[in-house]
C-alpha cells in the first residue's frame, strides 16, 4: 500500500511575486480613501469649516461697510459707520441713556416676537387645516386656491390700511396682518403635499383595511410632513418679514415701530440697529425650525 503525503498548495503568485492577500493588504494600505489618515487642523471639522466661512463672510460685509462709511466726510445720516451703530446698540441695550421711547432695543424686540408668535400660530393653524382639507377635497381646492394665491402675492401694506380701518389701531390689526401673511403659504404647500402622496402608499393603506380617516391619519399626514414643515418654515419667515409693516401704525413698543420712528427722524444708526436685530433673530428662528424639522423627519434633508 502506497501512502500519499499531501502538501499544502502554495498560494498563487502574481507576476511581481506577491500573493493575492499581500496585494489586497498593500492596496488597502495605499488606498487614498480607506487608508488615508484623516486630515488634522483647526478647520478639519465640517462644523468648524462652516462657522469659519460664515464668520469670514460677516467680516467681509463689515469691512465693505466700514470702507463705504470712511469715504469722504463722515455722514452719520447717510453712511453711519459700524462703530457708530455698535455704540448706538450698546446705548440702547440699557436704560442708562433712556433707551428708545422708554425701552431697550431688546425689549422692543420681545414685544414684536410676541406679536409674531401669536399671529403666526393663528395663521399656520388655519393654513394647516385649510391645506389638509384642500388636499382631500378637490372642489374645495379648485375654489379656494386662487384666492390664497391672490392674497399671498399682495404685499402686507396693501391690505394693512383696510385692516386698520376695520379693527382700529390696537394689537388686533397687527396680529391679524401677521396671521394673513402666514396662512396662505402653508395652506398651499400643505395642499400640494397631500395631493402628492404616492398612490402606492394609498393603495397599501386601503389594502390593510384602513378607513378613509385612517388613510389620512396614518398615510397621508406622515407622507406630507416634510413638505408641511417646509411650508411652516416659509410662513414664519414671511410673517416675520412683515413685522415692520404690521407696526407701521402705533407700532411702539415694537422693533418695527422703533425702525419706523427712527426713520422719521433720520436716525439711521437706530434704523440699522433695528434691522440687525430683526435679521439676526429671524435667522435664529429659522435655524431652530430647520433643526426641529430635521429631527422630526430625519429621512429628509434640511439646509
Amino acid at each position: 500500500m502506497s501512502t500519499t503525503t499531501s502538501h499544502p498548495r502554495p498560494a498563487a503568485v502574481d507576476a511581481a511575486g506577491a500573493t493575492p492577500a499581500a496585494v489586497v493588504v498593500a492596496a488597502s494600505s495605499d488606498s487614498p480613501v480607506r487608508g488615508a489618515e484623516p486630515p488634522h487642523g483647526v478647520l478639519s471639522s465640517p462644523v468648524l469649516r462652516r462657522v469659519g466661512l460664515r464668520a469670514a463672510s460677516v467680516a467681509a460685509v463689515v469691512l465693505v461697510w466700514w470702507t463705504i462709511s470712511a469715504v469722504g466726510e463722515p455722514d452719520p445720516t447717510l453712511r453711519p459707520s459700524p462703530a457708530l451703530v455698535w455704540h448706538t446698540m450698546v446705548d440702547l441695550s440699557t436704560m442708562d441713556h433712556g433707551g428708545y421711547n422708554g425701552l431697550t432695543w431688546w425689549q422692543h424686540l420681545q414685544v414684536s416676537l410676541r406679536r409674531v408668535l401669536l399671529g403666526t400660530a393663528i395663521g399656520v393653524s388655519v393654513g394647516l387645516v385649510l391645506g389638509l382639507a384642500m388636499g382631500v377635497i378637490t372642489p374645495l381646492r379648485v375654489a379656494v386656491e386662487p384666492i390664497l394665491t391672490f392674497v399671498r402675492n399682495l404685499p402686507p401694506l396693501a391690505y394693512f390700511s383696510l385692516v386698520v380701518i376695520w379693527f382700529g389701531i390696537d394689537e388686533t390689526p397687527k396680529i391679524l396682518l401677521l396671521a394673513i401673511a402666514a396662512a396662505p403659504p402653508v395652506a398651499v404647500v400643505t395642499a400640494g403635499a397631500v395631493t402628492g402622496t404616492p398612490r402606492a402608499l394609498l393603495e397599501a393603506g386601503r389594502s390593510i383595511g384602513l378607513s378613509r380617516s385612517g388613510v389620512i391619519r396614518n398615510v397621508v399626514v406622515p407622507s406630507a410632513l416634510p413638505e408641511v414643515l417646509t411650508g411652516i418654515r416659509l410662513s414664519v419667515a414671511i410673517a416675520y418679514s412683515s413685522v415692520v409693516a404690521a407696526e407701521t401704525i402705533n407700532g411702539l413698543p415694537g422693533i418695527g415701530g422703533m425702525v419706523r420712528d427712527a426713520q422719521a427722524y433720520n436716525n439711521t444708526a437706530v434704523v440699522v440697529v433695528g434691522i440687525i436685530a430683526i435679521g439676526v433673530s429671524g435667522l435664529l428662528i429659522d435655524s431652530a425650525i430647520a433643526f426641529v424639522a430635521a429631527r422630526v423627519t430625519p429621512w429628509r434633508g434640511f439646509a
